[in-house]
C-alpha cells in the first residue's frame, strides 16, 4: 500500500500536467496520456500496473456513462434516434462481425467465437476520446449528439456480444434460441432496473433532509448501485446506469437544490476527469505486461503488430462504410432531415467525421482485461495475450491517426460550411433572454401587484425590469424581497423548461441559463 499510493498520486498529478500540456498544444488529452503512459512503461523500477479483471468494469464504467448521462440532452437523443439506434446496435454488430470473418481468416489459432469476442471488445468507440478531440473545432449540434447518443449505448451492445462471446469460447456452443431470450432480458431488464432504482434514489433525494453535500454523496454512490444490482440480475447494467441516469438527469429540478447542481457538476466533473485520465495512463502502462504475455506464448512481436493493424483497418473500414450507408439511407428515406453543405460535394464529406470519429479508449481496454485467464475447467483461456495486445494496438493507432487527423480534416476541407449555424444559435439565445425579461416583469407584475404601493424595493427591482437593465449588487433586499426573488427564479425554471419542450431549441442553451439562475440564487444567499 505504501509503494501503491504515491505511485496511484503521482499517477494523478501526470493526468493534470499532460492535460495542461495537451491544452496548449490543442491536441486531446487521451492521446498525450495513453504516448506518456506508453513511455513511461519502459522506465525501470516502477511497479507492474495490474488491474483486477473482475474489477475493472466495476470502478470505472458505472460513474464515466453516469456522467455521460447526465450531460447529453436527450432531447436530441429523441430528435436522432434512428441513427443513434443504427449506431449504438447495428452497426456494432456489424463491426464485430467483420473482425470476426477477418479473424477467423487470417488469424492462426482464432475461431469465430474468439472472432466475435475481439469485435465486441473493439468495435464500440470512445465518447471521451471523441468530445476531447472535436472540443478543438465547432461541429453542429446534430453530429455531437449523434456521437454522444451512440456512445451511451453501444457500450452495453458490444459488452452483450462481449458475454455471449466469452459463453460460446467457455462451452463451445452457441444456442440461437437462449441467446435471444437473455439478450431480452439483458435490454429489458437493464432498463428496468436502472429506472426503478433512479425512482427510489429520486425520492429519497426529495423526503430525506439532505443538504448539498450529502446529495453529492448519493449521487456518486447511485450508479455504482444501478450497475451491481442489474449485473446480480444477470441484466445489462451498463443500461440500467444509462437508463437511470436519463430519468434522474431529465428531473434534477425536482429533486436537487441549486446548491446541490452546482457544486455537483464541480465535483462529477473532476472525478470523471481523475478516471478518464488514468484509465488512459493505464492503457499505456499495460504494454509491457502484454508484451511478457506474447513473448511468453511465442508471438513474434511484428506478427501481433501486423494482426493489430489489420483489425484497426478493419474497423475504421466498417465504420466508414456505416456511415455513408446510413447517409445514403437518411437521404432516401427522410430526405427533410438530411444534412446538406453549402456545397454538395462537400455533404457527401459529413460522413467522414462520423466515420472517421471511431478512437477506442476505456470500454476496450476494460473488456480485454475482463478476459478471465482460465476457462471454468482450469484451462488457459485460448489467445488471451493476442487479443490483449491487439486491443491495445487498436487504441493505439485510431486514438493517434485518426484523433490527430480529425481536427484537420474538419477544418481543412469545411466539411460543416454552411450547417453549422452561429446566427441561429445567437438569435435562439437572444429569443430566450428576451422572452425571460418579459417572463419576469408579468409574473412580478401580476402576482405582487399589491406590494409595489408600500415597498420601494420591489417597485424598484420591477422598474428596472421594465427597463431592461440589471439590479446591481447595491440593491439593499430584506428577508421579503429575497423570498419574492427566489420565487422569481423559480418561475423563469419553469419557463425554460415549457421552452425546452420546442424542438428548434438547443438544450445546451436551457443548460447554462439555468445554470446561471442557480448561480444567481446562490448569490442571494449572501447578499
Amino acid at each position: 500500500m505504501h509503494t501503491i499510493l504515491p505511485f496511484l498520486l503521482a499517477m494523478i498529478a501526470a493526468v493534470v500536467l499532460l492535460e495542461m500540456w495537451a491544452n496548449k498544444l490543442k491536441i486531446a488529452y487521451p492521446i498525450l496520456l495513453v504516448v506518456a503512459g506508453l513511455l513511461v512503461s519502459f522506465i525501470p523500477g516502477l511497479p507492474a500496473v495490474r488491474i483486477n479483471p473482475d474489477l475493472i468494469f466495476f470502478i470505472f464504467l458505472p460513474p464515466l456513462l453516469f456522467e455521460a448521462s447526465w450531460t447529453i440532452s436527450f432531447k436530441e437523443m429523441k430528435k436522432w434516434w434512428r441513427i443513434i439506434g443504427s449506431f449504438a446496435f447495428l452497426v456494432v454488430f456489424f463491426t464485430a462481425l467483420s473482425v470476426a470473418v477477418i479473424a477467423n481468416h487470417y488469424i492462426p489459432g482464432f475461431s469465430i467465437a474468439l472472432g466475435f469476442l475481439l469485435g465486441g471488445i473493439v468495435a464500440p468507440p470512445d465518447a471521451v476520446s471523441t468530445g476531447a478531440i472535436t472540443s478543438f473545432v465547432k461541429i453542429p449540434r446534430s453530429t455531437s449528439a449523434i456521437l454522444e447518443g451512440e456512445s451511451l449505448l453501444n457500450d452495453a451492445s458490444s459488452l452483450i456480444i462481449f458475454r455471449f462471446a466469452l459463453v460460446a469460447v467457455g462451452t463451445g456452443q452457441f444456442i440461437w434460441q437462449q441467446a435471444a431470450m437473455s439478450f431480452l432480458w439483458m435490454v429489458i431488464g437493464g432498463v428496468g432496473v436502472g429506472l426503478l432504482i433512479a425512482l427510489i434514489f429520486v425520492k429519497a433525494h426529495k423526503r430525506l433532509p439532505t443538504d448539498a453535500s450529502s446529495d453529492i454523496a448519493l449521487t456518486l454512490i447511485e450508479p455504482y448501485f444501478m450497475y451491481w444490482v442489474a449485473e446480480q440480475l444477470h441484466c445489462s447494467g451498463v443500461l440500467a446506469v444509462v437508463s437511470g441516469g436519463l430519468f434522474m438527469s431529465a428531473r434534477r429540478l425536482e429533486f436537487l437544490n441549486s446548491e446541490s447542481r452546482i457544486k455537483g457538476f464541480s465535483v462529477w466533473e473532476s472525478f470523471v476527469f481523475i478516471l478518464n485520465g488514468i484509465v488512459f495512463l493505464i492503457i499505456g502502462l499495460e504494454l509491457p505486461e502484454i508484451v511478457e504475455g506474447l513473448h511468453a506464448k511465442h508471438i513474434p512481436l511484428g506478427t501481433a503488430i501486423g494482426y493489430g493493424v489489420l483489425v484497426t483497418a478493419i474497423l475504421i473500414l466498417a465504420r466508414m462504410i456505416s456511415a455513408y450507408a446510413a447517409m445514403l439511407a437518411t437521404f432516401i428515406f427522410r430526405p427533410n432531415v438530411a444534412p446538406r453543405a453549402r456545397r454538395r460535394n462537400r455533404t457527401w464529406l459529413l460522413p467522414l467525421v462520423l466515420g472517421w470519429s471511431g478512437m477506442r479508449g476505456v470500454v476496450s481496454l476494460a473488456a480485454a482485461l475482463a478476459i478471465p485467464i482460465t476457462l471454468d475447467n482450469g484451462t488457459e483461456f485460448p489467445q488471451r495475450n493476442l487479443i490483449l495486445f491487439i486491443t491495445f494496438v487498436a487504441i493505439l493507432l485510431t486514438l493517434v491517426i485518426q484523433g490527430l487527423t480529425l481536427p484537420y480534416f474538419i477544418t481543412r476541407w469545411n466539411v460543416f460550411d454552411g450547417i453549422t449555424n452561429h446566427e441561429a444559435e445567437h438569435a435562439t439565445r437572444k429569443q430566450m433572454k428576451q422572452g425571460l425579461k418579459q417572463h419576469i416583469y408579468k409574473f412580478l407584475k401580476n402576482k405582487h401587484e399589491n406590494e409595489l404601493l408600500d415597498h420601494p424595493g420591489i417597485e424598484k427591482m420591477i422598474k428596472q425590469w421594465e427597463e431592461r437593465s440589471k439590479a446591481g449588487d447595491e440593491v439593499l433586499m430584506n428577508e421579503k424581497t429575497k423570498l419574492i426573488f427566489v420565487e422569481l427564479l423559480e418561475s423563469q425554471r419553469q419557463y425554460l423548461s415549457e421552452l425546452n419542450k420546442d424542438p428548434n431549441v438547443d438544450e445546451d442553451i436551457i443548460r447554462i441559463q439555468l445554470y446561471q439562475i442557480d448561480l444567481e440564487e446562490e448569490r442571494l444567499k449572501i447578499i
